[in-house]
């Protein structure tokens, strides 16, 4: 059966890596748009870091114009300092979702695992892997770095939560 198209774009959100991918829905089908990872580096000076984030976001969402953002929330660091850096990277992801009218839906790490693999204490291996049996083969290089792939994972837990939906509304 063939449906409307739904584009969402899944980000792994993280001051020095930021992992962004992208899936389009055509009816119960799910095909691999496109996945990048950007990596900053502390020399940079913390404004000029959030900076790329926040233009690669952008960039990212005017190349999709996606229907929905999957973020990764329910973030904890045992260490203060990261746990910051995560988050100053949440806001300029949601600051540029905003920019461009695209709703945010946020899911916990343990809610893609259930969802992917079908339990909760999947590994980060359980989870590209389950990406790559959905979506077919994904790019090499910097891109197949876990960070995209965690961003392709929130992606296809946005579509799944989002048929769940609309099977409980019929």
């Amino acid at each position: 059966m063939k449906g409307e198209e739904h584009r969402v774009l899944g980000i792994d959100p993280g001051l020095a890596h930021l992992g962004l991918g992208a899936v389009v829905e055509q009816g119960r089908d799910a095909h691999f748009a496109f996945a990048e990872l950007v990596r900053t580096h502390p020399r940079e000076g913390e404004g000029s870091r959030l900076a790329r984030l926040h233009a690669a976001t952008l960039a990212a969402i005017d190349r999709l114009d996606p229907h929905a953002l999957a973020l990764e929330g329910q973030y904890f660091h045992r260490q203060r300092e990261a746990a910051f850096k995560v988050g100053q990277a949440v806001g300029v992801v949601r600051l540029a979702a905003e920019q461009r009218g695209v709703p945010v839906f946020e899911y916990g790490p343990l809610e893609v695992k259930q969802t992917l693999v079908g339990t909760g204490r999947a590994d980060k291996a359980q989870v590209a892997f389950m990406v790559r049996a959905l979506l077919g083969a994904l790019p090499a290089g910097p891109a197949a770095g876990h960070h995209a792939s965690d961003a392709l994972a929130l992606a296809l837990t946005h579509l799944a939560r989002r048929r769940l939906a609309q099977a409980a509304a019929r």
